[in-house]
């Protein structure tokens, strides 16, 4: 149910922001837009946990961010194993300080839809 709520969500952002967003996997059609990967959302699918470092050339680790760092200049290889460190201690608060303080539930309307 998760991953059908995940997917009718990613397609209702692509809906209504096309040149924004998208839920296509493949890669020239993700160029210049934000991907909402709603794959991810379902028994056995696999996720980079946060601060785990990347198999790629640099040792990229995912790493969570702010809303005030996002924007185009941030890729994906922004930090790595050797400047992680120096972004960590720079910070203010965890960008993450707020999440387990964020409580939100399906409305019963839409879970009931999605069960069909």
């Amino acid at each position: 149910m998760l991953k059908d709520f995940s997917r009718a969500f990613a397609l209702e952002l692509v809906r209504r922001s096309p040149r924004e967003y998208t839920a296509t996997l493949s890669k020239s059609e993700r160029t210049g837009k934000i991907f909402v990967d709603y794959l991810r959302n379902s028994r056995g699918a696999t996720a980079v946990a946060a601060y785990s470092t990347r198999a790629r050339t640099g040792a990229p680790v995912s790493t969570p961010v702010s809303w005030s760092e996002l924007g185009t200049g941030l890729r994906s290889d922004r930090f790595t194993i050797t400047n992680l460190e120096k972004r960590l201690d720079s910070l203010k608060e965890d960008p993450w300080a707020a999440f387990l303080k964020a409580r939100q539930s399906l409305p019963k309307a839409l879970l009931q839809k999605l069960r069909g």
